[in-house]
């Protein structure tokens, strides 16, 4: 990693004193660190202590004549190979979300064209806060990369979710952003969305995924180092920034874009395929002409995890989803055996779950020893545990 540089965003917030020692862990890994500092954070830390570990000049004052005269700021933003944000206080994430560039800071990362890591810190209530859930979500589906925050005492005196992350787990997440974590030279398919499949040119069959579970795995593949094929039906979120996308519209065309894909070492399959088409879409419009009601005949929709299974491209593993309404681990245990596949992630989306399009997700794990139960918790820590574990089997 010598030779890669780091712009490191300090904000301002009581956990800027570990950005201290960010700086040393990532130095000790062969980084350049360029700090920034933001108004606030020179109330934690100062501008001479940052520049004496970082080796380097501080950053921190967007109408700098000098720096200024050559557009420093967006020289500042490209010139690196990966921006982190630590701390990321409610204040810079609520900027980053809205599009604001109203100093140093906000404009280096609105102007940057480089991966963006944020490790938010703050108090329980405010990271709990909707609008700062609101922010969140809309910084992930912008590709933007988190690492925590951790749960534990904080300097208020209150216990929850807030911390931010150790500089270790800080370093590790960056090694990860480059490139150089431990599904690095790993290729992992993903499929992802519902599909439409046609009744006639303005009508179609569909289902309520959203496409969050997919995209969210997705993701946190790619923040391991792997490389992602990411086969995404009509989603209602964006595709994961860094993934090869090929966005398909029903059963048929994802299949064909699965099969498609060469040298597979992991295929995780999340996707809601239509279990059924219409045999014989019109290609018109059907007219309502108070004749009857149109009949429409079904046809089966090609099984595509059965057919990877099947398949002598087979990658070393496959896993399978199954949505259910009811007997969610006998179903899942069934499919899992019907369907060949290593893993199937089970999940109950009955109405009253609340799943099926929502933020958060309650999952069974089925593997070949049994069921492993998981809590209920965020699309984005369910996505976070599958990586990790499909990163361990993968390196044995």
């Amino acid at each position: 990693m010598t030779g890669k540089t780091i712009l490191l965003v300090i904000g301002g917030g009581i956990a800027a004193f570990k950005s201290l020692d960010l700086i040393r862990r990532l130095r000790e890994r062969g980084y350049r660190v360029v700090p920034v500092l933001t108004p606030a954070a020179t109330e934690f830390v100062t501008p001479l202590s940052t520049s004496a570990l970082a080796g380097e000049k501080v950053y921190q004052n967007l109408f700098d004549l000098n720096d200024e005269a050559e557009m420093g700021h967006i020289e500042l933003s490209r010139a690196a190979d990966l921006v982190v944000v630590a701390p990321a206080t409610a204040d810079l994430m609520a900027k980053m979300a809205n599009g604001h560039a109203n100093d140093l800071a906000s404009t280096l990362l609105m102007a940057t064209d480089k991966r963006v890591l944020i490790a938010p810190a703050m108090n329980v209530r405010m990271w709990e806060h909707p609008a700062t859930q609101r922010n969140l979500r809309t910084l992930q589906n912008d590709g933007i990369l988190t690492c925590g925050p951790d749960q534990g005492d904080m300097a208020c005196g209150e216990f929850g979710f807030g911390r931010m992350a150790e500089p270790l787990a800080i370093a590790d997440a960056v090694d990860a952003a480059l490139g150089d974590g431990p599904l690095r030279g790993k290729h992992i398919l993903v499929t992802s969305g519902p599909t439409h499949e046609p009744i006639d040119p303005v009508r179609y069959i569909a289902n309520r995924s959203s496409g969050a579970q997919g995209t969210a795995i997705a993701r946190a593949l790619l923040s391991l180092g792997a490389r992602v094929t990411f086969v995404t039906g009509p989603a209602d979120v964006p595709p994961p920034v860094g993934a090869d996308v090929v966005a398909v519209q029903t059963a048929d065309e994802m299949l064909d874009a699965v099969r498609s894909a060469q040298d597979v070492d992991a295929g995780v399959f999340a996707a809601a395929v239509a279990d059924w088409r219409v045999a014989s879409a019109s290609d018109q419009k059907i007219k309502k002409d108070g004749k009857g009601l149109p009949v429409l005949e079904f046809a089966e929709n090609p099984d595509i995890l059965a057919t990877v299974c099947a398949s002598k491209a087979r990658p070393a593993l496959v896993v399978g989803f199954a949505a259910e309404t009811q007997d969610v681990i006998a179903h899942a245990t069934a499919k899992r055996a019907r369907k060949g596949c290593d893993w199937i992630v089970a999940n109950d989306v009955s109405p009253a779950t609340g799943i099926m399009g929502g933020t958060e997700n309650d999952v069974v794990l089925i593997t070949e020893t049994g069921a492993e139960d998981w809590p209920r918790m965020g699309k984005d820590a369910v996505a976070a545990r599958l990586a990790q574990k499909i990163a361990e089997v993968l390196n044995g």
